[in-house]
């Protein structure tokens, strides 16, 4: 792979763990995710507006997808606040593409390669190590980031067909940010809203952000490059593991690294296959 596409998409592993990371060790969760989410919003929306390429087709999904991203959102924020990102990152990060695997092959009947049944016994593997044994996670704040992974996978799914009608960031802008202003309007009423702090608004920059250096990743990488630029992107799964361990001093064990490279691997295999 080139150096240019490589290093965007390395970038983009770098941002998404890192907002990640911010609003998992916010003092309030549920309060950071909201107004970064508004955040995010507001700031990409001239960029939106210029590139806006988005035909009345596109609007039925991005509906959709709104519905599903304020799940995720909720659900996001309320495993951050209870659980560990060594958890949730990993399990929920790896176990989406997975079930949007399984969802083609189960429900439209495709054939997976040798290398995707692979990468699924990986992150089977891999969960099962970040999850800990008897003595390991909470059971809640697994079933969180399980219930995190089903909102990813469907709201990909359904993305997956909007993006046939419109470019890639008006879309986002169109599917995120009637949640987001939501979200906001619901946390604010429940507990009013948080100072806007520099954390907040890197991790509100960092939501779209992550997305905009994907897409110039795989604007730059040939068509057989990449499946590629997604398999680095994965490194976010790591990447968080490591920030956990040495910012938040989360008690990271052996067991869960060695889960979230499984993870990583795994993923990386399906996006390659």
């Amino acid at each position: 792979m080139p150096t240019g596409p490589l290093l965007l998409a390395l970038c983009a592993a770098f941002v998404h763990a890192g907002w990640n990371l911010l609003l998992s060790r916010a003092r309030d969760s549920e309060q950071a995710t909201a107004t970064a989410a508004a955040i995010g919003a507001v700031a990409f929306a001239p960029v939106a507006a210029l590139t806006w390429d988005v035909s009345a087709k596109a609007v039925p999904y991005a509906a959709i997808s709104g519905a599903l991203e304020l799940v995720y959102l909720v659900l996001l924020a309320r495993a951050y606040q209870e659980g560990e990102l060594s958890l949730v990152y990993p399990v929920a990060r790896g176990s989406a593409p997975v079930l949007v695997l399984l969802f083609t092959v189960v429900v439209l009947g495709a054939s997976p390669p040798a290398a995707a049944v692979g990468g699924i016994a990986l992150v089977a593997t891999g969960v099962v190590l970040v999850r800990g044994g008897r003595a390991g996670a909470d059971p809640r704040h697994f079933r969180l980031a399980l219930a995190i992974a089903v909102a990813i996978a469907s709201y990909t799914l359904i993305d997956k067909q909007g993006l046939k009608h419109a470019a890639p960031l008006p879309y986002l802008e169109l599917a995120v940010a009637p949640p987001a202003l939501v979200y906001l309007l619901i946390t604010k009423r429940r507990k009013g809203i948080a100072p806007v702090k520099a954390d907040t608004l890197l991790a509100g920059l960092g939501i779209f952000g992550s997305y905009a250096l994907a897409l110039a990743a795989i604007k730059l990488a040939s068509t057989e490059e990449v499946p590629s630029v997604q398999a680095v992107r994965e490194s976010s799964v790591v990447i968080a593991v490591i920030l956990a361990r040495v910012i938040l001093h989360e008690r990271v064990t052996r067991a869960r690294v060695a889960g979230a490279a499984a993870v990583m691997a795994g993923v990386a295999a399906i996006a390659l296959a």
